[in-house]
């Protein structure tokens, strides 16, 4: 599989840890595919953040939300699935931190897009996406 530019999209306050094992764990030798990480490394003041952060999105294959349990305050993070969506990004979510097929979505990420934590399902997810999306 190809390396596809992928930013992962987070609850900053709530998810930063199981961000840090998801790119952690995706350089894995034993991983099915390798990521490269283009998430945002910081807060920033809001007008920086959102122009960094479309910019960032519109150069990368695949959005990839972590979607943990507290996603309902989370409105970076539906701010970042509408810019994949406007740039023709595709989405997908992962659930993380104890969430499930009975936690909040955040919006515009749907429910038959979002899967468990489990690299073979994630490495068919980016598989789909890549055909799915636009190649840059």
């Amino acid at each position: 599989m190809s390396d596809p530019r992928t930013f992962i999209s987070f609850d900053f306050d709530h998810n930063e840890t199981e961000k840090i094992l998801f790119a952690g764990q995706a350089k894995n030798s034993k991983t099915p595919f390798t990521i490269s990480d283009w998430s945002s490394k910081a807060s920033l003041p809001q007008a920086q953040w959102e122009k960094l952060i479309e910019e960032k999105i519109n150069k990368c294959n695949i959005l990839v939300v972590l979607v943990g349990k507290y996603m309902s305050s989370a409105a970076g993070v539906a701010k970042e699935i509408a810019f994949a969506k406007s740039n023709d990004v595709p989405v997908f979510g992962v659930y993380v931190g104890g969430a499930n097929h009975e936690s909040t979505l955040p919006v515009g990420l749907q429910r038959n897009r979002t899967i468990i934590w489990d690299w073979d399902e994630i490495a068919s997810a980016i598989n789909q996406t890549m055909k799915e999306g636009k190649n840059k």
